[in-house]
């Protein structure tokens, strides 16, 4: 099964897209985490492909979508929601990891009617009630963090060479062989000379950071729009909240406080996985999609 590739909106702002399997099956839209692309889905969506017609979309900075000035996450679900207009979506199965989670349960809120149900895997999520000081900044040990992606290696000889760094790299340790070269496939454009650079550049990742650990820290808040994070309260359909055994404690955190903003939100642990649970057990993955979907 060959995937299709199209994009969506003018130059300048379009959101590059894929979609596995043919149209006419119920849609299941998919969207990644910070720093993938919409092809780190492919195990799953090929499995998917059987009962759904799947979508996903490079986030905007990602893969081959729109490089923006801004990175608020009420942006992201404003992307969301254009995808699903431009394609005339409706009775969609949101199923989203890390931000990419945040994005969609941002868009159910906007889109109450299109959404069936949202499978979100330890989405990025602040309490929007709890008392903070105004003028709290980030601290010192997130800046540096922030500021660390733009010390990271953009350029490489080859797509092999990528494949061979990241290999021995602690994010990428568990990621199946399969998933690992889709990323390095399409998370990476090839230069004039033959090297290889990162679609999503150290630039571009510091920018997405900063909001995230903002929101980490319980600092973040918003933009002319306000804090988006109350409108978790007002997510009509049902929602499954994943955690991972073996990943960070604020990941599961963050998902902690987006099952308790979320009305009737159900749980559920990926055990023996770390935060990345698509990439390094995607058939768990495909499994849980499936049951809660029953």
């Amino acid at each position: 099964m060959m995937p299709q590739r199209f994009s969506i909106g003018p130059a300048g702002v379009a959101i590059a897209m894929v979609q596995w399997g043919e149209s006419g099956k119920p849609p299941a839209l998919l969207v990644h985490g910070t720093g993938f692309v919409a092809d780190v889905w492919d195990e799953v969506a090929r499995e998917l492909a059987s009962t759904h017609t799947v979508y996903a979309l490079d986030r905007r900075g990602h893969g081959a979508s729109h490089k923006p000035a801004t990175y608020h996450f009420a942006d992201y679900a404003d992307d969301v929601c254009r995808v699903v207009d431009a394609l005339g979506l409706r009775g969609v199965y949101g199923i989203g990891h890390s931000a990419g989670a945040t994005d969609l349960l941002l868009a159910a809120k906007m889109l109450p009617k299109c959404f069936t149900r949202l499978f979100v895997m330890e989405p990025t999520a602040m309490n929007p009630h709890a008392t903070h000081d105004p003028s709290a900044t980030l601290s010192a040990q997130s800046l540096s963090r922030v500021q660390g992606a733009l010390r990271r290696q953009a350029e490489f000889d080859s797509r092999d060479a990528v494949v061979e760094r990241y290999r021995g790299a602690p994010a990428f340790a568990d990621w199946t062989e399969a998933s690992l070269w889709a990323y390095v496939r399409h998370g990476f454009t090839q230069l004039d000379n033959g090297r290889v650079r990162l679609c999503c550049t150290p630039e571009t990742e510091s920018a997405m950071l900063r909001p995230i650990y903002e929101v980490m820290e319980q600092v973040y808040v918003g933009d002319a729009r306000g804090n988006p994070f109350a409108w978790f309260s007002e997510i009509a359909c049902p929602v499954m909240v994943t955690t991972a055994e073996a990943s960070w404690p604020i990941y599961k955190e963050m998902a902690s406080r987006a099952v308790a903003l979320i009305p009737h939100a159900q749980t559920l642990t990926f055990e023996g996985a770390g935060h990345c649970v698509v990439q390094e057990a995607p058939s768990l993955v495909v499994r849980a999609v499936r049951e809660f979907s029953a």
